[in-house]
């Protein structure tokens, strides 16, 4: 309901004086044709128009706001501004003039509304923070593993599936937030990488001081993707991406440990994890497991209950893997042993809180370098020295192993550790389907038991000379490795003490 009074001639005394009731109130001026003041019970008060339209409907127009600054506006009153009492029947005489020039003025204000709102929406569509939102929701989440850490790059934050992002304090999705994707060019794209090289990722505190081309190579490859799919959607007209400067990839790493560090590593495992009595231990056995499989850190640390087979076998779902492609893993018996050992009710296998995967990957490794180090020079004395290396190096020491001391075949190494290249490239990979299942179980049994002699240094010592002094003993070992069970345990028996076989023997390593 809407209480409306006789005309009066209003001014800006009344108008300020009216007082608002519990109904909307609506007062017409008697010196403009069509003109109210409507007070709302709110207190707001704000001029409109109200006449017939040329079919004889009645309209309204909302004209604007009060004025009460008794200052007028340079140029023609506006629909929308605020208007004082002379700048509101101004406005109305041009409206009433339009209505007799045959235009319709309420139909113009819904039109300029429309638009509007078009605009407004537009700009927020085109907006850095929107769309870098629909990159990552229509993009990045379904198609790429490691999106969460594009979020980041961009500012924004995942807490857990199903919620929604939250920016970054200083993030790129608050500093460029409001402003539209077609005005960020390449200039602004290179000091924000040059920014993420120097001092480090937006919205991000950065783990290491001084430069780094890691993250700059990150701050690269996520923006790159973020403006190039903008382009393909025709969001943008140009990637502004596309003429700035990428940085260097990464070295070429050909890092593999030595069999005495192999062995210092297994020993520095127990060191790994947290050293807080009665603290969850997940960390030796994880690490020993990247040894043993080849497999990736974070599909090793991300393993669940539900993906290991009673067969043995690890399924790793192409979601988890870096090219996409299902996975299958024949887990030698001490991987199962030391998964085993760690496997508690729950999601996931490798865990401190019982709900999550591990994490903390710095510190664990800091321990593991300070322990290898101290068994080194405990070994070799104090000027002894390691050569830096990398958790993802014990992938590439367990491909070599393979390879170079139990001579296995390429292409089923690459199956070993899902690789699609090489041997599953082209035309033999299209048409090449095969599992190679049996294979694979071979390699990383035998690769197993080859650490398992590794670790051991009286046990491996003897072993390189037997097989150092001929072709034949040599040949010896490789059909003892390969085939394990008894021929594995005569092979230790004839380079070792008989003490050490069954030691081995009952570990699982047959």
């Amino acid at each position: 309901m809407v209480k409306t009074s006789e005309a009066k001639i209003l001014t800006e005394a009344a108008i300020k004086k009216y007082q608002p009731a519990a109904k909307r109130r609506r007062i017409k001026d008697a010196l403009a044709k069509s003109l109210f003041l409507v007070i709302e019970p709110s207190g707001y008060k704000a001029w409109q128009m109200r006449f017939r339209r040329p079919d004889g409907k009645p309209g309204k127009i909302t004209l604007g706001p009060v004025d009460f600054s008794n200052h007028e506006l340079d140029g023609e009153p506006q629909i929308g501004q605020p208007l004082t009492l002379s700048g509101a029947r101004l406005l109305a005489a041009s409206v009433h003039r339009r209505r007799e020039l045959g235009q319709d003025p309420i139909g113009d204000n819904k039109a300029r509304k429309h638009r509007q709102r078009a605009e407004i929406e537009e700009r927020k569509a085109s907006a850095f923070g929107a769309a870098a939102r629909d990159y990552i929701e229509e993009h990045a989440r379904p198609n790429t593993r490691n999106w969460r850490e594009t979020a980041k790059m961009v500012g924004l934050l995942y807490a857990s599936e199903g919620t929604d992002p939250e920016e970054a304090r200083g993030g790129l999705a608050q500093r460029w937030g409001a402003r539209p994707v077609r005005e960020i060019d390449g200039h602004d794209i290179w000091s924000v990488i040059e920014e993420a090289r120097r001092i480090g990722i937006p919205g991000m505190v950065a783990r290491h001081k001084g430069l780094s081309e890691a993250r700059a190579r990150g701050m690269s490859a996520a923006l790159s993707g973020l403006f190039g799919w903008l382009a393909r959607h025709r969001r943008i007209d140009v990637n502004p991406c596309s003429n700035v400067h990428r940085p260097r990839p990464p070295d070429a790493r050909d890092r593999v440990l030595t069999t005495d560090e192999i062995r210092w590593f297994w020993q520095a495992c127990e060191s790994a994890d947290a050293p807080r009595p009665g603290a969850p231990q997940p960390f030796g056995p994880l690490l020993r497991c990247l040894l043993l499989t080849g497999q990736r850190r974070d599909e090793v640390a991300n393993m669940t209950h539900i993906e290991l087979a009673d067969d043995g076998v690890w399924h790793l779902p192409g979601e988890r893997t870096k090219n996409g492609r299902a996975h299958l893993v024949p887990l030698p018996q001490l991987a199962r042993d030391l998964i085993a050992s760690v496997s508690k009710p729950g999601k996931f296998i490798f865990t401190t809180t019982g709900t999550t995967p591990v994490s903390g990957w710095s510190r664990v490794k800091r321990r593991v370098d300070d322990a290898v180090i101290a068994l080194a020079r405990k070994e070799r004395g104090s000027e002894v020295t390691i050569t830096p290396w990398r958790l993802h190096d014990l992938r590439r020491t367990a491909i070599t192993g393979m390879v170079e001391n139990l001579g296995v075949r390429p292409d089923v190494i690459e199956q070993v550790v899902n690789h699609v290249s090489g041997h599953k490239n082209g035309v033999a990979g299209v048409y090449n389907r095969s599992e190679m299942l049996p294979e694979r179980r071979a390699a990383l049994a035998a690769w197993a038991r080859f650490v398992t002699l590794v670790i051991d240094r009286d046990l491996h010592s003897a072993h390189q000379m037997f097989v150092a002094t001929s072709d034949e003993n040599r040949e010896t070992f490789n059909v003892a490795v390969t085939k394990g069970g008894e021929h594995w345990a005569r092979y230790l028996a004839m380079i070792g003490s008989n003490n050490v076989v069954p030691l081995h023997h009952k570990a699982g390593l047959s």
